[in-house]
């Protein structure tokens, strides 16, 4: 069987296309009674962006604080206030941040429609209602959620997405001028999300010419705003995670992210910032990648953090590896359908160690 997936239904892509935002929503508004909840990361609370915002008398404005990665508590908690203040289903859901405020507005819209906690959806294919409209503009680019079928939250037990095609937003606004200005560090590390996905997906037994053709423009897209620069970045670093997230829908993801994800859950290291620790000491999976990766690395002038595992007591260093030996998709897409012989316990163990 082949997989057939779905894609996000409309897609606007412009400077200053954030601006059709109202007319993009005035078409799921039924009356004056129709509520639209937005999502929206908190660093943009007293900037410009906060009066730009399409609101109608009994919308629901959501300060959303990604401080640190997503939880299923957090989903939960902003599911019921929805829940209480609308009073009424929303005609619409819309996320404005980075991957991880987009990902709280996916789980946000598809908890409205769905009973129990996000925590019992954290796997793949187990949403069973569709969800609310639910829209997504990115003020961040790499991490490919505008993109994806997945909702990454930290739960009770694991760091794992409500991975489902009721997940994939209905409609997504590229503006690349909502990206400019942001601090260096937070841009390069949310960029090699992107980047990593395109060495991950084009180097996996997963792949094929639909993910091969994305992941590739992505990859060249990446190496001209990471090596190059220059005018058009914001435009060039969009459009990279976008269709790094169409890359890995087809495909998947490989070592780096499933190490990532037990960094996360443990140490509580941000995505982005996990996979590069990660994929720094991948040479043996990806030596161009990493290879390339270090050259950018010293572009920017970045200090990856080390040693960030030296005091890990066993029970820690055990959780981690139990978090990354759920992602089994991740696994096989890097290492074949026999990965459990070639990646052991104490193999992953020992990848930890070094970082």
């Amino acid at each position: 069987m082949f997989r057939n997936f779905r894609m996000v239904s409309y897609v606007v892509f412009g400077r200053g296309s954030f601006n059709q935002l109202d007319d993009i929503l005035s078409r799921r508004r039924k009356d004056g009674g129709s509520v639209v909840v937005f999502c929206v990361d908190d660093v943009h609370k007293d900037k410009p962006l906060k009066n730009r915002l399409p609101l109608k008398s009994r919308d629901l404005l959501l300060w959303v604080n990604a401080d640190v990665e997503p939880k299923t508590s957090y989903v939960d908690q902003l599911t019921k206030r929805v829940k209480e203040e609308a009073k009424s289903l929303p005609v619409g859901v819309i996320g404005i941040g980075g991957g991880s405020t987009m990902d709280i507005s996916k789980a946000v819209s598809l908890m409205l429609t769905n009973t129990g906690s996000s925590a019992d959806y954290q796997g793949w294919d187990l949403i069973r209602n569709p969800a609310v409209y639910h829209a997504g503009i990115p003020t961040l680019s790499g991490t490919g959620a505008e993109a994806s079928r997945t909702a990454i939250l930290t739960g009770p037990q694991k760091k794992l997405g409500l991975n489902s095609d009721y997940t994939v937003f209905d409609q997504i606004v590229l503006d690349p001028e909502l990206i400019q200005g942001v601090p260096t560090e937070q841009w390069f590390y949310t960029g090699m999300d992107c980047y990593i996905h395109c060495i991950e997906s084009l180097t996996g037994t997963y792949l094929n010419a639909f993910s091969k053709a994305y992941g590739e423009k992505a990859l060249d897209l990446c190496r001209e705003v990471f090596l190059e620069g220059g005018p058009g970045s914001e435009d060039k670093l969009m459009m990279a995670s976008y269709c790094g997230g169409m890359s890995i829908a087809y495909s998947q993801v490989g070592v780096a992210h499933a190490l990532s994800y037990g960094l996360s859950f443990v140490l509580g290291l941000r995505h982005g910032i996990g996979n590069s620790i990660a994929f720094d000491y991948l040479e043996e999976f990806y030596p161009e990648g990493v290879h390339e990766f270090r050259k950018m690395l010293e572009k920017h002038k970045i200090d990856l953090p080390r040693k960030i595992t030296a005091n890990l007591d066993e029970e820690q260093m055990n959780r981690m590896i139990d978090v990354a030996l759920i992602l089994e998709p991740l696994w096989e897409n890097a290492l074949g359908k026999d990965w459990k012989k070639k990646m052991t316990r104490d193999r992953i163990a020992d990848l930890y160690r070094r970082m």
